[in-house]
């Protein structure tokens, strides 16, 4: 394990933060002084130094998932050194290097005695029902902590949790791709997207992308995609359907929502599997059910992943087997820039703040 010999000894009672106190745009968001979180039993403090934003922040910070506490501090994934562990904490001295799943569960229901934590009833993701990384400092479960491989950024590590947990789970545990199977993945640019394609390809798939940019595209080209499609000038069902001569893809792999639905229901081959894990632009997609039933299509939906996926994917990721994408980095303070970016879809990669140490 690496260690930050830096780490000041001393905790200060408050730390800098991005809170909102009312639900809203970018406008809610306020850099202040957020009191300094205190680990419990097996938790531990992370000073982070790195924080990578997801869609989820977005819909939390409008008050569209509810049951956030208010004032309250976004953020899912992180990265940074240990500095101070709760009671019962012990695997990692202060100045570890870490970053962590940002999946919660108490860890006493039946999914998670079968390793399913993230179908938990009382299983939460960081950021949403507690405060979570945009700030200098975090409370974690020690179970979750990882340290950060050698050579690896705080921003990298930062970037890889959520988005390669969600992929994963879609890619491999779900939809199960196997060799020479062709999979879908629309909106590539965005980090769920992009991870999935990397695991497709590892999977030794044929992978069509879709998106409105020809530069994202043909990033997506150097990343290993096969089939590009702008959808802003194709229908991407009908030239789907054009290029694998009426047979369709095996999987389709849809976090979009409403706009892309129908098209992904034509898009999949006969007897073939959609999978999602969203609903970036709207939850009530319009479906004809026939469409499902008569080419009988397996349905999967998906939500993060579970301790096994999670160290299997810090395995490859500590292998150089999978690297995430970061488009840029923001100062911690201009926190409402980088989600105003990622609202209008502008980013390739992950957007990802950096975080002053503490002192």
């Amino acid at each position: 394990m690496s260690c930050d010999p830096t780490l000041p000894a001393k905790l200060g009672r408050t730390v800098k933060a991005i809170r909102f106190h009312e639900h809203g745009g970018p406008e809610v968001l306020r850099y202040e002084e957020a009191p300094t979180p205190t680990p419990g039993p097996g938790e531990v403090l992370v000073g982070l130094r790195a924080a990578a934003l997801n869609h989820l922040d977005l819909f939390v910070r409008k008050g569209e998932i509810p049951g956030s506490p208010l004032p309250h501090i976004g953020g899912a994934d992180g990265a940074g050194v240990v500095a101070t562990n709760g009671p019962g904490a012990a695997r990692y001295p202060v100045g570890t290097r870490v970053f962590f799943d940002p999946g919660l569960s108490d860890g006493t229901c039946d999914y998670c005695a079968r390793g399913e934590h993230s179908l938990c009833d009382r299983w939460q993701i960081l950021g949403e029902h507690r405060d979570g990384t945009f700030a200098q400092a975090v409370v974690m479960p020690e179970i979750n902590l990882r340290p950060i491989p050698e050579g690896l950024s705080f921003e990298e590590a930062a970037a890889f949790p959520l988005v390669f947990l969600t992929a994963w789970r879609m890619v491999v545990s779900k939809a199960r791709v196997k060799p020479g199977e062709s999979v879908l993945i629309l909106g590539i640019g965005g980090g769920v997207a992009l991870a999935a394609l990397q695991i497709a390809k590892r999977a030794g798939a044929r992978v069509f992308v879709t998106s409105s940019s020809d530069e994202k595209l043909e990033r997506a080209r150097e990343l290993g995609a096969d089939v590009l499609i702008n959808h802003e000038r194709q229908d991407f069902a009908k030239e789907v359907w054009t290029i694998t001569q009426k047979q369709g893809v095996e999987v389709v792999v849809d976090d979009v929502g409403a706009a892309t639905w129908p098209g992904s229901i034509r898009a999949v081959a006969r007897g073939g599997r959609l999978v999602t894990c969203g609903a970036t632009s709207g939850p009530k997609p319009d479906e004809d059910l026939r469409r499902i039933f008569t080419k009988q299509v397996t349905i999967y939906g998906s939500t993060m992943g579970t301790r096994h996926d999670w160290e299997e994917l810090t395995r490859l990721l500590a292998a150089g087997v999978l690297r995430p994408v970061i488009d840029r980095t923001f100062p911690l303070d201009q926190c409402a820039e980088a989600q105003e970016r990622m609202a209008r879809g502008d980013q390739f990669g992950k957007l990802v703040l950096t975080i002053p140490g503490l002192s």
